[in-house]
């Protein structure tokens, strides 16, 4: 074996180990592939559901007193816009209930699923879970990736 092949083969090893010892140097070619191929319908569906999904989570854990850094006033405030803010206030006491869960107490779990998108916004659903019964209430999230736009329950 001449000198030239073993030091191609060190530095075909070296390099191989290196890639293997880095875990984000394979994984970035194979993200930016995986995302490439769906386009953005993929990433508006992965976004706008994490987005009720951190809202809502929030928002249950504020009104049960464990999220220690915002109250579900200040919740509201970072996730939603003003305007469904100010509708879901008048909800609140139109309906004796929280506008959020649309019921008077919390849920004791829930579902959150897409449910399609137009040209600017998504459709998430969060399906609530009480016991044995169950709310859905319907989210639009905008594409654009800003504050979520409506919360309404389910359409008739």
């Amino acid at each position: 074996m001449s000198y030239r092949t073993k030091v191609r083969g060190a530095v075909v090893g070296a390099c191989a180990v290196a890639l293997l010892a880095v875990p984000g140097l394979l994984s970035v070619p194979v993200q930016a592939e995986v995302r490439a191929v769906p386009g953005a319908v993929a990433e508006t569906r992965v976004g706008a559901v994490e987005k009720v999904t951190a809202f809502y989570d929030q928002y249950v854990d504020a009104v049960n007193g464990t999220n220690p850094n915002m109250d579900p006033t200040e919740v509201r405030n970072e996730f939603l816009t003003p305007e469904l803010n100010a509708r879901l206030d008048a909800w609140a006491e139109a309906n004796d209930a929280d506008p959020v869960f649309r019921a008077q107490n919390v849920p004791q779990g829930r579902d959150v699923r897409y449910k399609g998108s137009d040209a600017e916004n998504a459709t998430v659903i969060v399906t609530e879970h009480f016991g044995d019964s169950t709310i859905d209430v319907w989210y639009q999230a905008p594409l654009d990736g800003g504050r979520i736009t409506d919360l309404t329950d389910a359409p008739q």
